[in-house]
């Protein structure tokens, strides 16, 4: 029962990073999920998979692993080159390339 402890990427349709400084601690899945032979529906019987523990910081998450004996992995992602553009750069005269339709 192997838990990830990693901060989760950026919602698309959102321009906010708000979710992402958070700290999540979720558990691998120990068996792979199976369709329900009546509806269809995928399906597990790992309860540990519905698990999502929200830790402010990445300190507190492994704090909480180490107290209850969970063994964890951290994953860190880089954070993105942020590019700060604007609508004049696009007329700017050290623009490599002549602005054209």
């Amino acid at each position: 029962m192997l838990a990830r402890i990693y901060r989760p990427a950026k919602n698309a349709m959102q321009s906010g990073k708000a979710a992402t400084k958070v700290w999540l601690l979720e558990f691998e899945p120990t068996m792979a999920p199976r369709p329900e032979p009546l509806m269809g529906w995928i399906s597990s019987a790992d309860p540990d998979g519905q698990v999502r523990i929200r830790f402010d910081s990445k300190e507190a998450a492994i704090e909480f692993a180490r107290a209850h004996t969970i063994p964890h992995q951290v994953i860190e992602t880089p954070e993105p080159a942020r590019q700060i553009k604007s609508y004049s750069d696009n007329f700017a005269f050290r623009r490599r390339e002549p602005w054209s339709h």
